[in-house]
């Protein structure tokens, strides 16, 4: 159904009668307390908030006019408080677009940037109109649409899965379809995404992480290198946050209601698949002292931004400017956003950019009790959505496993991505730290009691993951000893230089078999465990058929077959996709892996490390053999569920023993990376190996074993 209170006030009789002329239009005072536009029955309410500004101007135009064709002072009669607010009747919303004009005092040095020459877009805007195409410059101001808002859900229910319930795929809406080996009809749009419904539904994951979608400028910074365009590309500069990005759209929406998007998203909820957006708000596509005035600027610098006592720009975002998140005024806008893609999209959950941002003060300096961070964990509408937290910002401030309101936020477990990363590829020396972080990150979030389960909420509370967006592809990871970001035109010095990453002998490309077997079996080993570590696992999409960015760790600015994913890999490395499909089969088969259950029947420890040997002896900080062991008793089967993960990093043969099992049962082999000499690494259920106590580990290699009561 639609929102009660648009339908609601577009079905009302009429809102009383105009007051007054203002430019030839019948006008009367609005709803104060309705931020941005809303289309009524006899017209259309405008509202927009100043508190330094001294005037304020309501401009119309025609579409993809460059000039206004009305320009409505707004009477002070029609303002309370800091509030404008004027109710225009006689408007057809799909003949117009609007912006402001606000008028006030200019002195930089006092944080006032007002110049009533400035055309401002509505903070609030849910459309934001742009005719050009992608990559086609566009000087002119932005402007703003009214949205009618008459998208039908019917009546799905909210998804109730817990968030360790997910495999969350992070992908870029563009990026995902743009390459022509994508074969969809239409590259690099929402329409795009959903024709690829039925391959993320075969691959089994259960939840969509998208890259940002709020509508932004993917030419800002534009700049050619070496013949090429660069760009924005990935979306991290919001120049609005209520609206989605026009130009995602494959069709041109008129009445800009984000149709494409809301038929997306529900045809994902259909097959079972929750949506999470990428959100920015720590920082806009304003920028620092030099960037363009378009919004928030031009309509309170001094409250939207945290700014230096002499007027500039705290950069806590490493992007210019830092959005000013716990003034009131600020607070108010995000949790009516947030809100807003709630129940006008039927989101399942929001990742928060650089998060700690959100925990810092209007000077910039840390918060205990961040209220904005509070507001949201407390909201009721956002009850049962899924608050991540990447727990840290570009001004050194680094939260992870200490986000403040962490009972009700998760975070990107960065910890987990750094040790386990290092421990794969043959650091002996994080062992220690990489068994914690696969059996849930206790000494980070071990602390979280959840009392309506009684129950440690650790598993719910971090997302783990080995690549993303920001950094290598898991193929690049075993490809690449250095990133190599040369094409981006910065001499290779951006990006991150902590990769912990390993070439296997050769770095890039290469032909040598024995090379590319053992870069395959790292990349097999990478997802067995991390679809074996107990929080929610997260992988970058193209990973699971072996996509590569040559070696460039921070694609953000390639709009190319860099960062496009090219699908003809999913043929060539069908054996690593069904490895990657298996995986993920395997964690929903066995709950013991995702959370504590009851305790199992045979008396296995829920939870426990091992080295080679798995007789209870103490493990070494520093072995090459790690064997950890989920155990409990599944309701559902009404039988135990045991599942052990063993890690090879050792480049030899290692033989292990498995833990004893004080009943009939026995392990079965369920998973081996390095293959049994036929080209199986794992085996469904009913075909597994069964194993009586020894097994030969091969070098640098993973095998996962599980109990049956055959």
């Amino acid at each position: 159904m639609t929102s009660y209170n648009n339908r609601f006030l577009q079905e009302s009789p009429l809102l009383g009668e105009p007051t007054e002329e203002i430019a030839g239009y019948p006008v009367r005072p609005g709803l104060f307390d309705l931020n941005g536009t809303m289309l009524l029955q006899n017209g259309v309410n405008f509202t927009v908030y100043t508190h330094g500004g001294t005037s304020c101007e309501l401009l119309l135009f025609h579409r993809n006019e460059k000039d206004p064709f009305a320009i409505l002072p707004f009477p002070e009669e029609f303002k309370i408080g800091d509030v404008y607010s004027m109710i225009v009747f006689d408007l057809d919303i799909q003949d117009f677009e609007y912006a402001y004009r606000v008028d006030g005092p200019y002195d930089p040095t006092k944080g006032f940037l007002f110049d009533k020459k400035n055309i401002l877009v509505d903070p609030y805007a849910r459309a934001i109109s742009r005719q050009q195409s992608w990559g086609e410059e566009n000087h002119n101001p932005y402007h703003a649409r009214v949205v009618k808002n008459t998208f039908d859900w019917g009546s799905v229910p909210q998804s109730s899965r817990e968030l360790s319930d997910l495999v969350i795929y992070e992908l870029h809406v563009r990026n995902f379809t743009q390459h022509t080996s994508s074969g969809v009809r239409h590259r690099g749009t929402f329409a795009g995404l959903m024709e690829k419904i039925p391959y993320l539904k075969e691959l089994g994951i259960n939840a969509v992480e998208l890259m940002p979608i709020f509508e932004f400028d993917e030419n800002m910074n534009a700049r050619e290198v070496d013949g090429k365009k660069l760009m924005e590309c990935w979306g991290y500069n919001s120049v609005s946050f209520f609206a989605p990005n026009t130009l995602y759209a494959a069709a041109c929406e008129d009445n800009h209601e984000g149709v494409e998007l809301k038929e997306l998203i529900r045809a994902l909820h259909e097959v079972g698949i929750e949506v999470i957006l990428d959100v920015v708000f720590n920082h806009t596509a304003e920028g620092n002292e030099k960037g363009p005035v378009f919004s928030f600027k031009g309509f309170d610098n001094n409250i939207y931004y945290m700014l230096t006592p002499d007027g500039n720009y705290y950069n806590f975002s490493g992007c210019g400017n830092t959005l000013n998140c716990n003034h009131p005024v600020v607070q108010q806008m995000i949790l009516e956003c947030l809100r807003y893609w709630t129940i006008d999209y039927r989101v399942d959950g929001f990742r928060f950019d650089l998060a700690s941002i959100l925990g810092r003060n209007q000077d910039g300096t840390p918060m205990n009790n961040p209220p904005l961070l509070y507001t949201l964990a407390c909201d009721p509408v956002l009850s049962n959505i899924k608050l991540i937290a990447e727990a840290w910002d570009a001004g050194g401030m680094y939260q992870v496993g200490s986000f403040p309101a962490s009972l009700r936020w998760a975070e990107w477990n960065g910890r987990y991505r750094d040790s386990v990363r290092a421990f794969l590829k043959g650091d002996s020396w994080e062992s220690f730290s990489a068994s914690r972080y696969i059996c849930g990150s206790g000494d980070l979030y071990g602390r979280f009691y959840n009392e309506h389960n009684n129950n440690y909420a650790g598993y719910n509370s971090c997302v783990n993951f080995l690549t993303c967006h920001d950094g290598f592809t898991l193929y690049d990871l075993y490809s690449y000893n250095e990133k190599h970001n040369e094409a981006n035109g910065w001499r290779n010095t951006d990006g991150t230089n902590d990769n912990r990453s390993w070439n296997c002998g050769m770095e890039g490309d290469t032909d040598d078999p024995n090379i590319l077997s053992l870069r395959f079996r790292m990349i097999r080993n990478a997802c067995a465990v991390l679809m074996c570590s107990r929080g929610t696992p997260m992988f970058f999409a193209g990973d699971e058929f072996g996509n590569t960015q040559k070696g460039n760790n921070n694609c953000y600015c390639q709009d190319n077959e860099l960062s496009w994913l090219d699908w003809s890999l999913l043929e060539k490395n069908r054996e690593l996709f069904a490895f990657f499909q298996f995986m993920i089969q395997f964690r929903k088969n066995h709950p013991a892996i995702r959370r504590k259950l009851p305790d199992a029947v045979c008396g296995m420890a829920p939870l426990h490390i091992y080295g080679a040997i798995a007789d209870g002896r103490p493990v070494p900080k520093d072995s090459m053999i790690l064997g950890v062991c989920f155990a409990g008793y599944d309701r559902n089967k009404g039988r135990d569920d045991i599942v052990y993960l063993v890690v090879n990093t050792y480049w030899e043969d290692v033989t292990i023993t498995l833990p004893a099992l004080n009943n009939a049962d026995y392990w079965y082999l369920c998973v081996n990376t390095y293959g049994d000499g036929l080209r199986r690494y794992f085996y469904p259920e009913g075909s597994e190996t069964r194993i009586d106590r020894d097994f030969c580990m091969r070098p640098r290699s993973v095998a996962v074993f599980c109990v049956h009561d055959h």
